[in-house]
């Protein structure tokens, strides 16, 4: 009931704000402002407010809101520890030598971990053209040259 004369009193205040706006003669904005008043107004007649004040003032409803949050906390903590105690790849991170001695008499290839130089970027010579005879290979310096000839031409 509170909750009901506090949006009415929300959309009358809302309404004489309206009208003192409409008569300065700024009706685009006027209307704006009575469109926004009659917002509340209209969640109290459709009983959207008496059900979120019911739901507010429910204990019932808070413990509810408690339990989803404890669920969701659980969730949350177990894959944690999920992830943390599997590799990269979905495997456990420290197999046992057992594990992967029968892995390999199932006829499964045992795989090791990469190189480290196996994930650098590969750019190899094949990529580029070979410079010209007469033309000695470009340093960083003329690299960038072009990129300060387009910064020049907009003014930066």
């Amino acid at each position: 009931m509170l909750a009901e004369t506090i949006c009415a009193a929300v959309s009358a205040a809302g309404l004489g704000i309206a009208a003192l706006t409409a008569y300065r003669r700024r009706f685009l904005t006027a209307a704006r402002i009575t469109a926004y008043a009659l917002v509340p107004i209209g969640l109290v007649l459709t009983g959207v407010v008496e059900w979120v004040s019911g739901t507010v003032f429910d204990p019932s409803v808070w413990i509810g809101f408690g339990l989803l949050g404890a669920s969701w906390l659980l969730f949350m903590t177990t894959r944690a520890i999920e992830r943390r105690s599997l590799g990269g790849a979905g495997k456990p991170a420290k197999e046992p030598r057992a594990a992967k001695a029968s892995g390999a008499a199932k006829g499964a290839p045992v795989r090791d971990a990469v190189a480290p130089a196996a994930s650098a970027p590969s750019l190899g010579a094949g990529s580029r053209q070979a410079p010209e005879a007469g033309r000695a290979p470009a340093t960083p310096a003329d690299d960038f040259s072009d990129i300060e000839a387009i910064l020049k031409k907009h003014g930066i």
